[in-house]
């Protein structure tokens, strides 16, 4: 008998995992395709927290979306039951040819670099990708893995301005999900804002946990957000996915503001929300997919911050109705001094 090729052993499991993700209970995961254009197919794989988490992973869909309508291309798109799903969705959308497949999420990284070894003909792309480390060196990325990410810490830094100049009580708080360099330079970003328009200001800080469900526990949010305001934080920002819904519900009942991460989450809690910082994954994604399509997407990284357009805060429109003109006008001047490179905000 001859022996299966690793190929034929990969098709086989990509395969297997499509009995898995019609097995899994509705809601854990999320396949369908839109087709208007077969020749260029793009599959894409969310984030821990899936769709409808009102922030990073909506945001995602929304690039994914407007790249079908915009470009005529097909799109398919899954959200893996747990995490042993996310090499398997990779593989599966690499297996079929798909011209190029997106992970969005850091904890995509090691499992894009795996697949993409395996499909060298195939280009993937990885939202807040992170290179991987041996021996405390940065190791080559794979000649078809483009990394996108964003300098988060500089729209910390922006909606850390405007909690200094809102608080009345001089303390503002910071509830970061996982414990980890990605979430730690939102806090930096944040602190230095903050110091910057309020030197006296007090920062509390807290993580939800050390682990990736520390993004979607809105129990915990909700708990280290009350400790926080029984400090006297009258400013919450939030970077936890959705474990933020319940720093919103705990803003709400306090009557404190909350700002929002990763997309305008005003909705979440109207008059709570005092702004949101905008992490625009998805003009990302879309920018990956068109320039995959006309074949300029290169390997490597590829990292936007407010220079790029790639980070913002709500500062226009009902959304905003909180910061006034005068805050406005002053955190405009520090998005001016971070571009011209005058003011350089730490990450950690």
């Amino acid at each position: 008998m001859k022996d299966i090729s690793r190929r034929g052993l990969l098709v086989l499991g990509a395969l297997a995992f499509v009995v898995l993700l019609l097995a899994l209970p509705r809601g854990r995961r999320d396949a369908r395709t839109i087709t208007r254009d077969a020749s260029f197919r793009v599959g894409l794989v969310f984030d821990i927290g899936g769709r409808g988490d009102k922030s990073f992973n909506d945001a995602a869909y929304i690039g994914l979306t407007r790249a079908e309508r915009e470009l005529e291309i097909g799109i398919e798109f899954v959200e893996p039951g747990g995490a042993e799903d996310r090499e398997a969705a990779l593989r599966l959308f690499a297996a079929r040819g798909f011209d190029l497949v997106l992970g969005v999420g850091f904890i995509f990284s090691r499992d894009v670099d795996t697949v993409a070894l395996d499909y060298p003909k195939t280009r993937f792309a990885c939202v807040d990708y992170a290179p991987a480390f041996k021996d405390g060196a940065p190791q080559p990325i794979p000649a078809n893995v483009t990394g996108l990410a964003f300098r988060e810490q500089e729209g910390s830094f922006l909606v850390g301005a405007v909690a200094g100049l809102a608080s009345k009580t001089k303390h503002v708080g910071f509830i970061g999900g996982m414990d980890m360099p990605l979430i730690h330079k939102f806090e930096a970003g944040y602190r230095a804002g903050v110091a910057t328009t309020c030197p006296s200001c007090a920062l509390h800080v807290a993580y939800a946990g050390s682990t990736p469900e520390a993004f979607r526990d809105p129990a915990k949010g909700k708990a280290i957000a009350l400790a926080e305001i029984a400090e006297g934080a009258d400013v919450l920002f939030h970077a936890s996915g959705s474990t933020g819904h319940g720093v919103f519900e705990a803003a709400r009942a306090a009557s404190v503001y909350a700002i929002g991460v990763d997309a305008d989450q005003w909705d979440e809690a109207p008059g709570t929300v005092l702004t949101s910082m905008l992490k625009r994954a998805d003009v990302a994604v879309f920018d990956a997919i068109k320039n995959a399509k006309n074949g300029s997407l290169t390997g490597g990284m590829l990292v936007l911050g407010l220079a790029e357009d790639g980070l913002d805060y709500v500062h226009e429109g009902p959304h905003a109705e909180h910061v006034t003109a005068d805050i406005r006008a002053r955190v405009e001047e520090l998005r001016a001094a971070i571009i011209r490179a005058e003011i350089t905000v730490p990450t950690k």
